[in-house]
């Protein structure tokens, strides 16, 4: 039986966000080696890492856009290859602002590009059937490289200096442009082909205005809705716990209390491969289950383990703290698919750019998140508040996703008349 060409671009979408990802392994890496060459404080660098959590979120919705207008595979490969450019240039970089400008503005934009809502658009064009399970593999993928990678990224730091460590990363995002470049297509009708499991040829949509506008426009219509910002809230609370606090600062917290850098950075690895047997389910649920249920599910418990873990850090990897890794990972970014879902369900083919606006939501609150724990550090001396904070804020992204409509027409109702109807 021929492969259909869905899960070729599948695949290479997936080996695109790895590429993407490597250097989001980077920050909690090498805080350390960088603090010991530069002297630079734990919050000097954390305001580097916020804004390329900043800048990853706000690219999102644009770069949907972008795709819209003018292809996957330009925006792909040139989003990789500046990553490529952000990441090789570092080596020579001397005084802080170039840490800001190169780790943070210009690394920030490339993997902005290469963000979720970059799943969102591939699951929207060429998948009908399995949309939510491919959602759960594509985002795995994208999470994982970004843990993954550690212990490659730690190893070279401590043995061979930060520098290696930044280059290798440029390669790995540079390979993968050629994938990107032979092997993406845009619409399955380009190849005379309908979306995996669909009944009937889906045209090319008409897209009228600028990338910009498009995006405003989705803007500018979802952020009438409650649904919206219960989303956006539920998931700036998301990437205040993920990649802004646990990505960012595991690795300096659990050095904090006697553990090599390269074994908790091994836990982190740990994390991202439990993650992907998470996602993937959270994905095959979303097909099946209340995606409402599902997120107000994954924040409660997510709330709970982090408001246990500072009693968890030790000189050693005990079973307690395997545990929480193992646990963690499943609940990582599980709640990406049910997400995506949602933004479809409520604004329909607007869902991929009004997803990437819902995940600049989230990259706001992980920029937010990697500041604030960086400058706790530096005041108290420890994490601990950032950690119990992290949980309660968790716990409360769990009742705001169970407030959200049941409905389409439920969410739709909470638009003008006008807009509900042009929507439908």
């Amino acid at each position: 039986m021929r492969v259909h060409w869905a899960w070729v671009v599948a695949g290479v979408s997936f080996v695109a966000l790895v590429g993407a990802a490597s250097f989001r392994a980077a920050p909690g890496a090498l805080i350390a080696p960088l603090q010991h060459e530069f002297g630079w404080t734990t919050g000097t660098i954390s305001l580097a890492v916020s804004i390329n959590l900043l800048l990853y979120g706000l690219t999102a919705p644009f770069a949907a856009a972008l795709m819209d207008r003018f292809g996957v595979r330009r925006v792909v490969a040139s989003a990789l290859t500046l990553v490529a450019i952000g990441s090789g240039l570092t080596v020579f970089m001397t005084q802080s602002w170039q840490l800001v400008l190169l780790w943070g503005v210009v690394v920030g934009l490339g993997t902005g590009s290469m963000a979720l809502a970059f799943v969102a658009t591939i699951t929207g064009r060429w998948f009908v059937k399995h949309r939510g399970l491919v959602t759960g593999v594509l985002t795995a993928g994208g999470a994982a490289g970004q843990l993954v990678f550690l212990p490659t990224v730690a190893w070279l730091a401590d043995d061979y200096g930060w520098r290696p460590a930044s280059l290798v990363i440029c390669v790995a995002a540079l390979a993968v442009v050629p994938l990107a470049v032979f092997f993406l297509r845009e619409y399955p009708i380009d190849i005379g082909l309908r979306p995996y499991g669909g009944a009937e040829d889906v045209p090319r949509p008409e897209h009228t205005g600028g990338a910009a506008q498009r995006a405003i426009g989705a803007l500018r219509t979802a952020s009438r809705t409650r649904a919206f910002w219960l989303l956006a809230g539920g998931f700036a609370i998301c990437g205040a716990t993920t990649n802004g606090l646990v990505g960012t600062h595991f690795i300096p917290a659990a050095h904090d209390h006697g553990m090599p850098s390269t074994t908790a950075a091994g836990l982190l690895a740990l994390v991202g491969i439990f993650d992907i047997a998470g996602t993937i389910v959270s994905g095959w649920l979303t097909d099946r289950v209340d995606s409402r249920l599902l997120l107000a599910m994954y924040y409660a418990l997510r709330g709970l383990s982090l408001l246990v873990l500072p009693q968890l850090f030790a000189e050693s990897a005990h079973p307690s703290m395997l545990v929480f890794i193992i646990f963690y990972g499943l609940d990582w970014v599980a709640t990406v698919p049910p997400t995506v879902a949602l933004c479809r369900q409520y604004f329909g083919m607007s869902g991929p750019v009004v997803f990437g606006w819902v995940f600049a939501s989230h990259q706001f609150g992980a920029a937010f998140a990697a500041t604030a724990a960086g400058l706790t550090r530096d005041h108290f001396g420890a994490y601990d508040l950032a950690w119990y904070v992290a949980g309660a804020l968790s716990i409360g992204a769990a009742l705001l996703s169970a407030s959200l409509a049941r409905s389409t027409e439920d969410a739709a109702g909470d638009l003008p008349r006008e807009s509900a109807t042009s929507r439908a």
